[in-house]
């Protein structure tokens, strides 16, 4: 009788184990994230392909409800890659109207820590990304569902400094949003800006540094050129991405969003 009451006590035991592990296995679940994807998102949009050079070009194309030709966007990842983030907001612009094309830079790669993302950043040919971003414009203003006169571009980190380097590039553009990119200060280089552009930056990153933002606005004005930037106090470098648990900055983030669907509107819609 003795050894049958502990083999019931252990059993009993064993049960309330198990159903505790799997309550917190499944709460874990609802709420785990990482430093470039949130988990169990649904992505709306699918993988196309581009010409490039060398060889194709690919990326994360979201599309729009409704008929008729629609502004596009190129949307360019930050240093972690295409990711589920950027296929996010891909879906997010898609939403609200826009073809969105989110090219993926490293080509199939996405990094799962900051000393991958910089390898992979490192290691990525810079002609490349240039071509996949160009191919990424051509493939956009040849669909039958594109407006090739209102194609704008937006990126983050990374793909911010490449917002801008395809906007020197592509004078067919109609509106840049650069976030946290690297900034540009040879005047021969700004006389290339033909389209707006709007910038969001923290002024605590200490990788672009207030005075390198400001620098680059007085050089866009004193070119004529039209610009909208806006440093953001106590935000650092990221601040717009959730994912980055130690730097997100909420208030930051919704204002630099707001500004960029109106920017947006106002130049492409």
């Amino acid at each position: 009788m003795r050894c049958t009451r502990i083999a019931l006590a252990i059993a009993l035991l064993w049960t309330a184990f198990v159903a505790v592990a799997e309550e917190h296995q499944h709460g874990a679940t609802a709420s785990i994230t990482t430093s470039t994807n949130t988990v169990n998102k649904v992505l709306m949009g699918s993988n196309v392909s581009f010409a490039s050079s060398p060889g194709e070009g690919s990326g994360y194309l979201a599309l729009p409800a409704g008929a008729g030709k629609h502004p596009a966007l190129i949307v360019i990842q930050e240093w972690w890659g295409l990711n589920d983030w950027v296929k996010e907001q891909a879906d997010r612009f898609a939403s609200q109207g826009y073809v969105a094309l989110a090219p993926d830079l490293y080509r199939g790669k996405v990094a799962s820590d900051p000393n991958m993302a910089h390898e992979l950043m490192r290691g990525m040919p810079q002609d490349r990304a240039m071509s996949d971003l160009r191919g990424a414009f051509n493939y956009l203003a040849a669909r039958k569902d594109v407006d090739a006169k209102r194609i704008g571009v937006i990126g983050w980190c990374m793909g911010g400094g490449y917002a801008i380097d395809l906007a020197l590039a592509e004078p067919r553009l109609a509106a840049v949003v650069m976030n946290y990119g690297h900034t540009v200060t040879d005047p021969a280089n700004i006389a290339k800006l033909h389209a707006p552009l709007l910038g969001n930056f923290g002024a605590e990153d200490h990788g672009i540094p207030p005075s390198d933002v400001n620098a680059f606005e007085a050089g866009l004005k004193k070119a004529g050129k039209h610009v909208d930037f806006k440093i953001y106090p106590g935000a650092g470098h990221a601040f717009m991405n959730p994912n980055n648990t130690g730097g997100y900055v909420e208030a930051a983030a919704k204002d630099a969003w707001a500004r960029i669907d109106a920017f947006f509107r106002q130049h492409l819609r």
